[in-house]
């Protein structure tokens, strides 16, 4: 039996907030219910696969700061993270949601994967709980940004904030947007 190694990220567009990469293999006779794109599945469904996806399967999650998307870019970001998991977790296969791997060879692409192959819905799944639960402990430390409604998205409140309280620790610098350009 050929092991795939099912790979997403969440937290690659918002402003603010981690960049969490996650890798998942099942292991034998895993069979989780209700997989798909983390996006297409509501927050309370996302929560309770996420502790039945952690314990059933390998799983690597790399979480990597504003800061260093900040001072390395999106992009090598997410070439240092893929290596990461390849390192971390042994398979036949490499599958990435998307159409890019970043540079890492070994690794297959497919659009919408996360939404078409259970493994990479998995690794959806464990990346966006882990981005948004991070988020949601930043909006207690930052709590005028309103973190908790956006995710760290460049939403029109979220620019307001922004020209009202400055940018705060985990806003991303290096994301320029119009609306705050001079």
């Amino acid at each position: 039996m050929k092991i795939l190694c099912g790979i997403d990220e969440a937290g690659r567009g918002p402003i603010a907030g981690d960049l969490v990469v996650a890798g998942c293999v099942f292991l034998p006779h895993t069979k989780i219910a209700g997989l798909n794109d983390s996006k297409k599945i509501s927050e309370k469904r996302r929560y309770k696969l996420f502790e039945e996806i952690q314990p059933n399967t390998l799983n690597h999650i790399v979480v990597i700061s504003p800061q260093d998307v900040d001072e390395f870019g999106i992009s090598k970001c997410m070439t240092k993270a893929l290596l990461e998991i390849k390192e971390h977790l042994n398979a036949d296969a490499y599958l990435f949601d998307g159409n890019t791997t970043f540079g890492v060879d070994g690794l297959d692409t497919m659009v919408k994967a996360d939404a078409k192959v259970a493994e990479v819905s998995a690794a959806s799944i464990l990346a966006k709980v882990t981005h948004d639960r991070n988020i949601i402990r930043d909006a207690k430390v930052y709590p005028e940004y309103g973190f908790e409604r956006h995710k760290g998205y460049g939403t029109a409140f979220h620019v307001e904030m922004i020209k009202e309280y400055g940018y705060c620790p985990i806003h991303r610098r290096s994301f320029k947007l119009k609306a705050l350009l001079p």
